[in-house]
């Protein structure tokens, strides 16, 4: 039995913390749906495995180092990564159609910094972990992890990591 544990994170925006942290030690890979922001990228990688894509608020060098769009397989499902998707009531422009080229069992993104996980009527599975930092309009920050094993996306959960707030912990 094939097994891989994901962090997936979003909209961190500059800002890990402890509790973030401790979740991306229990994973063997941390995916990034975008809006990194400085910093999040260099001690991700220092301590897993990382994949992702830029966002909207990212620099040049996470530009460099992540492309707009990631499509990849893992234990045996295809993976769909961009950072503005929309959602499965209202994809954002482009998203369909390169989504139905690529054929993924399951789309990732970010930007809304709502989460979802919800089939769709395409057939795959739109999953966004909402946002990990502190600013934007959420009000609770969340995350969300799970395992692949053999070929099926189990043990899903919503992370919530605590109100979001702009003030120093």
């Amino acid at each position: 039995m094939s097994s891989i544990k994901i962090c997936l994170l979003s909209d961190t925006h500059s800002y890990l913390d402890d509790r973030i942290l401790s979740y991306v030690k229990q994973a063997d890979e941390v995916w990034h749906a975008g809006d990194w922001g400085v910093g999040v990228a260099e001690e991700l990688e220092s301590l897993k495995p990382t994949k992702g894509v830029f966002g909207n608020i990212d620099d040049n060098f996470i530009r460099s180092k992540y492309n707009e769009w990631l499509y990849f397989e893992t234990n045996g499902l295809k993976i769909a990564m961009c950072h503005i998707g929309g959602n499965p009531r209202r994809y954002a422009k482009g998203v369909v159609d390169r989504i139905k080229n690529l054929n993924p069992d399951v789309f990732i993104c970010g930007h809304s910094h709502i989460p979802i996980v919800q089939r769709t009527k395409h057939g795959f599975l739109h999953i966004n972990p909402g946002a990990a930092g502190r600013h934007g309009f959420h009000k609770v920050r969340t995350l969300i992890n799970f395992e692949i094993i053999d070929s099926k996306i189990q043990n899903m959960q919503l992370v919530e990591l605590g109100a979001r707030s702009n003030t120093l912990e």
